[in-house]
């Protein structure tokens, strides 16, 4: 496969005006921020730290850093024993386990993670806005496997990207007259905007919860920073929406029984034009979103519009080898760059 540069990728959408180019950003995109609070190997490092004698035990047994592969071996476990007619509390302490983890992944990355948004130099923040904004100018979308904060900060900070995240505020219908300056309203709900959403968080994020008839949304306040209130939200036992468990199939399950995350997912199996990837490296657990992409690309169909090919960066010769391994696995032309060449957050 021909190794293209991301001057190239923007060269096709000088090329291409009626064509949306969207946008999937996945763990490099943080990466390319800060390793050294993003990286599994962060992570790792951090719920190694907790002194957890359970967790201890798994972290040196399961000797992988990779938290995906750590659950899917849990999970596994856990099912054989089920089968095998095996000992119910050492499937029950498996499980305990497994949820420990997750649960630790989530603190994790809630400690690890920049105070608050303008902790991002003016300068990064400013970059990284002038990558975003020649996705959404061409009337595609932005899609995100990752769940911290760093693509909702910049989104948030820079108002001349023209974006929206589904979310807005409701009036509070008490079934009575009540003058405008009483008036109460809801907090940040997810559907209202969803028609013109054109951001989606399709493994969930840190700032989004499952309220039982609502998805909401924490936000700032002259108050309080963010991270603040989701701690809050987590003290009282309450948890964003948070896919990491499991294989492609399993993910997959958990987003379907989400209607805000089923939503993100339909979203991107009907994106149109070009999907271009950044720290995305197509795993063996990403068999949803090829599947994804293999819906858009109506695979066998000639009827348009719809996906016709996709941008894949890659990193290292390992990461173009994978690509040339699995091309076939997509139902479209698949072309890569290399993601060096892409300077989202301006530090070159």
């Amino acid at each position: 496969m021909k190794l293209e540069s991301f001057d190239d990728v923007l060269s096709s959408i000088g090329k291409n005006h009626d064509r949306e180019f969207n946008l999937l950003l996945g763990n490099g995109f943080s990466m390319a921020y800060d390793p050294e609070i993003f990286s599994y190997n962060a992570l790792h490092d951090f719920i190694e730290k907790m002194d957890d004698k359970d967790l201890s035990t798994i972290l040196s047994v399961i000797e992988t850093k990779n938290f995906e592969l750590i659950m899917q071996q849990l999970d596994s476990f856990s099912a054989l024993i089920s089968a095998f007619g095996g000992d119910p509390a050492l499937k029950a302490k498996i499980d305990s386990a497994s949820t420990k983890i997750k649960t630790c992944l989530l603190e994790a990355v809630q400690a690890l993670h920049p105070e608050h948004v303008f902790t991002v130099p003016e300068a990064q923040s400013e970059a990284c806005s002038v990558f975003l904004k020649s996705f959404l100018d061409t009337g595609g979308k932005i899609f995100s496997t990752n769940y911290d904060l760093l693509l909702y900060w910049i989104l948030m900070r820079n108002s001349a990207i023209k974006h929206a995240d589904g979310f807005g505020r409701e009036l509070e219908d008490t079934g009575e007259f009540v003058p405008a300056e009483e008036q109460e309203w809801s907090e940040l709900r997810w559907g209202k905007y969803r028609k013109e959403q054109n951001v989606f968080y399709v493994h969930g994020a840190l700032p989004f919860f499952d309220a039982g008839a609502d998805i909401v949304k924490e936000e700032y306040d002259t108050r309080n920073y963010l991270l603040e209130k989701i701690g809050n939200r987590m003290e009282k036992g309450e948890y964003p929406i948070f896919v990491t468990a499991g294989n492609g199939k399993e993910k997959l399950a958990h987003i379907m029984h989400n209607h805000y995350l089923s939503f993100c997912y339909d979203s991107l199996s009907s994106i149109t034009g070009t999907l271009v990837t950044f720290g995305f490296n197509f795993g063996q657990y990403d068999e949803h979103i090829i599947e994804a992409i293999n819906r858009a690309a109506k695979h066998g169909r000639k009827d348009f519009p719809k996906l016709v090919s996709v941008y894949i960066g890659v990193y290292s010769e390992d990461d173009l080898h994978h690509i040339e391994q699995i091309q076939n696995q997509f139902k479209c032309k698949v072309r890569v760059f290399d993601a060096k060449t892409t300077d989202i957050w301006g530090w070159s």
